[in-house]
């Protein structure tokens, strides 16, 4: 297949395409069948700015399959019905600081920082071999066969947050736990204590920390990335308490106020 060149792009129409970004970037050529098949295939190292435009891009792009004649099974599969581990997992969890006061002062455009925050969790997430497993307003879930792959996703996505041009120069901040245990896989997502868990201690932080579980710590072994203890604490709604771990990230703020174990 061909590259196309700036002027075969140009003269291709916008549903020659099946994504065009908020930018007017058009993405993924599905023209003709071998373009198709090239969608098909890259489709999922595409960062779209919601799970809105992920899934009207899917169906251009699974229309256009089907009038060049190509039944996409592989991707079907891939797309549909995602294939999430089991056993042993790092569950992440991250959430926007202020997303209230955000959302006040930004009104519709609010809808920007979240794709935004969005797409800098995605690509760390895809660079640490994760899996992302839910997101619904400034909310984020992820899990990961490596805790240490986990720790270094969760250490990423804090940098690049911290180094993005937001809106109106507002400061986004995230605060994200990680938590390793056995979630019982159900109809596409996980149930268990261990998500609980993973919710709990990412609620229990501030923006711009990182909160890493007694379990999560053992199972990184040697980390790369320095760990703090805070404590032996209780999370809301979690009968045992834990051990709760800080990751100590370079160049990024260590001093956080007390645990927000009430909330």
């Amino acid at each position: 297949m061909a590259d196309l060149s700036a002027r075969e792009r140009t003269r291709l129409p916008d549903s020659a395409f099946a994504y065009i970004d908020v930018g007017g970037r058009r993405r993924l050529p599905i023209h003709d069948e071998p373009h198709v098949r090239n969608a098909l295939a890259r489709f999922n190292r595409v960062l779209f700015e919601d799970e809105g435009a992920r899934d009207r891009a899917r169906t251009r792009l699974l229309r256009a399959a089907k009038r060049h004649g190509i039944v996409p099974v592989g991707f079907i599969e891939g797309q549909l019905r995602p294939r999430l581990p089991t056993g042993q997992l790092t569950l992440l969890f991250a959430d926007v600081e202020n997303s209230s006061g955000h959302l006040a002062a930004l009104g519709e455009r609010y809808g920007q920082l979240v794709n935004g925050v969005r797409r800098i969790l995605r690509a760390a997430v895809r660079q640490g071999k994760g899996h992302e497993v839910d997101a619904r307003a400034d909310e984020f879930f992820a899990v990961f066969t490596s805790a240490a792959d986990a720790l270094r996703a969760a250490a990423g996505a804090q940098r690049a947050l911290a180094g993005h041009d937001w809106p109106d120069g507002r400061e986004v901040c995230m605060r994200i736990g990680l938590h390793t245990g056995r979630p019982t896989l159900v109809d596409g997502s996980y149930q268990g204590v261990s998500v609980h868990t993973a919710a709990r201690l990412c609620s229990a932080g501030h923006g711009g920390q990182v909160l890493v579980s007694r379990s999560a710590h053992a199972a990184l072994g040697e980390s790369e990335v320095e760990l703090k203890l805070l404590g032996l604490h209780r999370l809301r709604g979690i009968a045992e308490p834990m051990e709760i771990y800080q990751a100590v990230l370079p160049d990024r703020a260590d001093a956080f106020p007390p645990l927000r174990l009430g909330e």
